[in-house]
């Protein structure tokens, strides 16, 4: 059984405003399938239009906020799962909160009280996902928060510890934090690659954090594009997972293992030298709602088992399976209960 508080998350909490759109759309935008990208002001009128003009669905999200919440429906386990990061004092901030609650998660949330709820448009197209962040009051989190003794305590009772690579664009001095005790105290610290522009545009501040890194997840696109930065002169997913694998080290107490997911083809794991590849449950086409929250389920179902000691086969199983349930629904959302044995 897993024991309270023994996974914690760190990131920017968003609300999601999800709508099935036209590829005219897109264009408008200059957006593309299956990337994620923050908002610059050409993406300012995005959100209004959306709802302007299509059917809309409001969903709690942002990407650790996802991986945790999966995470904490796979253990079924009250207050297993902590999580924190920036909301606004308005009415987006509310719903977050009461969403969170609701799916068991313990909330620390940083409340700002002159910026509003950070918000995601997640722009839909034949089940592939495009995202625009607007960060805002996720944008405003700092590790003064963190610092204060009822959040540093969750960092102290947490075994785990996972942050999306996102969250280096916002609070970089927050993860070298948690990384730091993470190493000192011989506890599990895990990051995302996240998106393309995380590796190319925040390479310096992903770099720090690495050394510190027991698990690095990310998928087939983030992994090549980490790849070009590098200078590594490779495109192949299993030679790339290897080398974050054998990237440096701060604590040699574990050693560090790469998960890359490549959507419908096998799940690459690099660890202790070798290269393992794990085929993924095939969805039928017209089972496929969306795939927004894919990638942060199947690190949620990976973490839930993860904190339990399973096996890495057992994580990658629970991650495919969580990935699975979650494109079968609107946004990063499940059932009551999962379905795995």
């Amino acid at each position: 059984m897993a024991s309270e508080g023994i996974l914690l998350g760190m990131g920017n909490p968003l609300l999601d405003i999800s709508a099935t759109v036209d590829p005219e759309f897109l264009k408008k935008y200059s957006l593309t399938l299956n990337n994620a990208i923050l908002a610059h002001d050409k993406h300012k009128p995005i959100y209004e239009e959306l709802v302007e003009k299509y059917d809309v669905e409001y969903i709690s999200g942002g990407s650790t906020q996802n991986s945790i919440k999966v995470a904490q429906w796979m253990l079924q386990v009250p207050g297993a799962t902590s999580f924190m990061g920036g909301i606004g004092k308005d009415k987006f901030g509310e719903e977050m909160k009461k969403s969170s609650k609701l799916a068991g998660v313990n909330v620390h949330y940083h409340e700002d009280e002159s910026t509003p709820t950070g918000t995601c448009a997640v722009c839909i197209i034949g089940g592939e996902r495009s995202l625009v962040a607007n960060l805002a009051a996720a944008n405003c989190y700092r590790s003064e928060h963190l610092k204060k003794p009822e959040n540093w305590a969750l960092v102290e009772k947490a075994k785990y510890i996972y942050i999306a690579g996102f969250f280096l664009t916002v609070s970089p001095d927050s993860i070298l934090l948690v990384a730091e005790h993470a190493a000192a105290n011989n506890k599990i610290f895990s990051m995302n690659l996240s998106a393309p522009f995380i590796c190319e545009l925040f390479r310096e501040r992903l770099e720090k954090a690495l050394p510190y890194t027991d698990f690095v997840f990310g998928n087939e696109i983030e992994a090549k594009i980490f790849s070009k930065i590098q200078g590594w002169e490779t495109e192949n997913v299993e030679e790339i997972a290897l080398k974050i694998s054998q990237w440096p080290k701060v604590s040699g107490k574990h050693r560090r293992i790469t998960v890359i997911t490549q959507g419908a083809d096998p799940v690459c794991v690099a660890q202790d030298g070798q290269v393992k590849m794990f085929p993924v449950e095939l969805l039928p086409k017209e089972k496929l709602v969306d795939t927004n929250g894919a990638g942060d389920a199947f690190v949620g179902g990976f973490l839930s088992q993860l904190v339990q000691e399973k096996p890495i086969e057992e994580c990658v199983r629970a991650g495919s399976y969580a990935a699975n349930v979650i494109i079968q629904r609107s946004g990063c959302t499940y059932p009551e209960k999962p379905d795995f044995h």
